[in-house]
């Protein structure tokens, strides 16, 4: 990659906190292009980053009050007041002048906005985003993770205008990024722009390391005997996830020593679907625990004196993971599952259907429930350990081809390469 122009590279979102995918690609992407002798830099409402190189307004982070405030008048409403519209507005403003900051603070060369553009969760600071871009005519590339016309809970809503205008924008300097077939041709469609298709990705170049003395103890943590089998769901608490196909796997495995554990906190769907799953889970004889609030991107040790651990820590334990998705902008977890050589069992949502399974990983897949079949490949996995690490170890090697970080650093090439033309 040539630096000519580009040396320093601003990563613009709501949040790079936590462990939610945008959070993990992001970093991805920064790793890469640090390698490549870029500087990288961050602004969100909220961060987990290293001090001096990044700007955090918590306006910018989707849960400030003012911007729930917002997103109580304008979703599942058709009408907005003026008072409503003033309020977009001046939110934005203020938005767009940090953003001024921010680049002015770190002479920033290059944007890369992270789903802001893309889902909106925070309607100002994409709009904020979008009227910067247009004043300034700096070079960015949205990445976009889930567009707004594949989540039910934006279709009802009174800011059309918006989403026009910012979700995303048809800017002539914004490149987009895509991470599946599908979003690149409705972008297309919707949008009348193109974008290029760089898939989620983990650096399989680089096995992991085996669990250490930190992580040692996280079986017992969790609650868990020797002779009990962790079976992993590596997901938010949200409806679309699918736990209750999880819970109706193990109440059928008939094994009280298989107990579900669940990595990820409810984020920012509420926790009624929780309380309903623990209700159902304990109505049919299943062990289920949620270790979100113990399970983050770095190790540290919280206010509570209680170890925190990383995904890898978790993963690395698990004896099956289930991934029963109903949808998923690509599928982090099916990635890291691979990566760590644990099995996996899949629903057959549809970036699987359309983009990864076709690549030939052997992977016992659901549509939509579970059956037979999956149930006796669940029993293979977790009590054959020959038979399991034969389909770890392909799998693991079928992912190296296709979804290492020479994929990534070949995307990065190509988008900084057309910014070179543009200028």
């Amino acid at each position: 990659m040539k630096r000519e122009f580009v040396s320093k590279i601003g990563f613009v979102s709501t949040r790079f906190a936590g462990t939610d995918g945008v959070s993990l690609e992001a970093t991805k992407w920064a790793e890469v292009l640090t390698q490549e002798g870029y500087e990288c830099f961050w602004y969100a409402g909220l961060l987990e980053k290293e001090k001096g190189i990044y700007m955090c307004v918590p306006e910018a982070y989707f849960k400030h009050p003012e911007n729930e405030w917002i997103n109580q008048k304008i979703w599942g409403h058709t009408h907005r007041t003026s008072n409503v519209t003033r309020r977009i507005h001046d939110l934005a403003e203020y938005l767009k002048h940090t953003l001024y900051d921010f680049v002015k603070e770190f002479d920033i060369d290059l944007l890369i906005i992270e789903n802001a553009l893309t889902i909106p969760m925070h309607l100002p600071l994409g709009l904020a985003i979008t009227e910067f871009l247009s004043e300034t005519v700096m070079p960015a590339i949205a990445h976009h993770h889930d567009f707004y016309w594949e989540r039910s809970r934006f279709q009802v809503n009174c800011v059309p205008d918006f989403l026009d205008m910012a979700f995303p924008p048809r800017d002539l300097y914004l490149q987009h990024v895509v991470i599946n077939q599908t979003a690149r041709e409705e972008l297309a469609l919707r949008k009348g722009v193109s974008s290029l298709l760089i898939p989620n990705v983990i650096n399989f170049h680089k096995p992991p390391s085996p669990p250490d003395e930190y992580a040692s103890d996280i079986r017992q943590e969790i609650g868990l005997e020797p002779e009990d089998k962790l079976i992993l769901q590596p997901t938010r608490v949200v409806p679309r996830k699918g736990i209750e196909h999880s819970i109706n796997l193990l109440q059928r495995l008939k094994d009280p020593h298989c107990k579900l554990i669940v990595s990820h906190p409810a984020g920012d769907e509420g926790s009624e679907y929780q309380f309903q799953l623990l209700k159902l889970a304990k109505s049919v004889g299943v062990d289920i625990r949620f270790f979100g609030d113990r399970v983050n991107y770095k190790r540290h040790v919280n206010c509570y004196g209680k170890k925190i651990y990383i995904l890898s820590d978790i993963y690395q334990q698990a004896n099956l993971v289930i991934y029963p998705s109903i949808y998923e902008g690509f599928g982090n977890a099916l990635l890291e599952s691979f990566y760590y050589k644990v099995p996996i069992i899949v629903n057959r949502y549809p970036v699987w259907v359309r983009d990864i399974e076709p690549k030939g990983f052997k992977v016992p897949v659901m549509d939509g429930f579970i059956t037979d079949y999956v149930l006796k490949e669940a029993k293979k996995l977790l009590y054959d350990k020959e038979y399991c690490q034969k389909i770890t170890n392909y799998n693991f090697n079928l992912a190296e081809r296709y979804y290492s970080y020479t994929i990534l650093k070949y995307g990065l090439n190509t988008l900084i390469q057309n910014i070179y033309h543009q200028v």
